[in-house]
């Protein structure tokens, strides 16, 4: 399981022209989902990201978790961070979760997410969304679980 963090002023989700998801000051989390993937791990890893200091204190430091700085999480379901892209010039996906599992996982990260932060929002899983955001910084880091 991979989820690249973007610290963001505002981001959105858009399918088929509807806003689904929207937030303010916060993170975009896109979230990969790989074979042997469990909500026990994804639970850490949104523990983690919930907790990871990426916005500025009073003196400037990253120091503050998105939780301390009151910020929005957008979750956004994001398969082809599983790929493979080591040979050759096309991405293998088959460490990818398969999509019927890979949607219930994600519900499940989704709702235990909504569950320990007060503003969340997300995309559609597989749905063909098109993403905007203004990157804070920009600030942005790759989190795998263990």
């Amino acid at each position: 399981m991979k989820a690249l963090l973007q610290r963001v002023r505002s981001a959105r989700v858009d399918v088929g022209g509807d806003c689904v998801g929207e937030i303010g000051p916060g993170l975009l989390v896109l979230l990969g989902l790989d074979r042997g993937d469990s909500i026990e791990n994804g639970r850490r890893l949104l523990d983690k990201l919930l907790a990871y200091r990426v916005f500025s204190d009073e003196a400037g430091r990253m120091n503050l978790s998105v939780a301390d700085a009151g910020g929005g999480v957008l979750l956004v379901s994001q398969f082809t961070l599983s790929a493979d892209t080591r040979k050759g010039l096309r991405p293998s996906f088959s460490s990818a979760l398969p999509p019927a599992e890979a949607e219930a996982l994600f519900a499940e990260l989704l709702a235990y997410l909504e569950s320990c932060h007060p503003q969340v929002a997300s995309g559609r899983f597989g749905a063909d969304m098109q993403v905007s955001l203004v990157n804070d910084g920009p600030v942005t880091f790759l989190l795998e679980a263990d």
